[in-house]
């Protein structure tokens, strides 16, 4: 897989083939930030204000809308004016796993409107190809309204202890994404992909954003499983984008947090460049 990590966010932006990895690189280029903020909180009222506070520091708001208590489609226009208040785009963590008949129906439906809302969403590898086929299929559909508006990452790889998102699930991953480049902008994973060996060519001008998960300043770990690595070592590894979740917005002053998270990011990014 060739690599573009030694590029701006900026330069990424004018060469990019999909609308929106380009608006995503302009963003993080104007704000100067590479943080995601996954805001994992059980309440409307707590998602919006997040949303509204964390947002001027902020590329991407990765949320899981179905742990809501109190969900609403309010909700969802609500999220959506504050996406476009602070520029930001709003990604839904759905980890999509499921037949093709049934994702189709689950992004481009359903009670949760998935498609409506969320700018990226994403899926897992383990029912094979279809999944991804199918959800393509979908955004590429005549009668699909956010055509070119909306894309999808692959759960390539995960950060909890013992994860089976290894070897051929991770290379099947990498061969999706280049066979269905015209939704597929990258993959969730703790690393660069740059060294996994596929029976799939590269694309030309191959650019994939690679967005890390299980990034925290603080600790190393949870009692769940969970293992964490610095924005630093995030960036160092690859990210373009980085996952923080308890470590901004479970803290005293999340906005302090946020800033703070902002400004590691960002400096290893910078430090990227300088080295290539």
């Amino acid at each position: 897989m060739s690599s573009k990590y030694h590029l701006s966010y900026g330069e990424r932006a004018k060469q990019h083939l999909h609308p929106v990895a380009r608006r995503l690189f302009e963003i993080a280029q104007e704000k100067e930030t590479n943080v995601v903020v996954s805001a994992d909180v059980t309440t409307a009222g707590e998602l919006l204000d997040l949303a509204d506070r964390l947002g001027p520091y902020i590329a991407v708001l990765k949320t899981h809308i179905d742990i809501l208590d109190n969900f609403s489609l309010t909700v969802l226009e609500d999220l959506k004016a504050l996406a476009a208040r602070h520029n930001f785009l709003i990604f839904e963590d759905r980890k999509f796993v499921d037949i093709g008949n049934t994702v189709q129906k689950q992004y481009h439906g359903g009670a949760l409107q998935i498609s409506s809302w969320a700018d990226i969403v994403n899926c897992t590898m383990l029912p094979g190809e279809g999944i991804v086929q199918a959800l393509a299929q979908t955004a590429e559909g005549d009668n699909f309204p956010y055509k070119d508006q909306r894309a999808l990452l692959i759960l390539a790889t995960m950060t909890s202890k013992g994860s089976l998102a290894t070897g051929e699930y991770t290379k099947l991953s990498v061969e999706c994404a280049r066979k269905y480049n015209r939704f597929v902008i990258g993959f969730v994973a703790s690393k660069s992909l740059a060294d996994v060996e596929t029976n799939v060519a590269p694309l030309e001008n191959e650019d994939f954003v690679l967005f890390t998960t299980g990034v925290n300043m603080a600790s190393k770990g949870d009692k769940l499983g969970q293992q964490y690595q610095t924005p630093q070592s995030a960036v160092e590894a690859g990210a373009d984008f980085i996952i923080a979740g308890r470590g901004i917005y479970a803290v005293p002053d999340p906005v302090a947090s946020a800033k703070a998270y902002k400004e590691e990011g960002w400096n290893a990014y910078l430090r990227r460049l300088s080295k290539d």
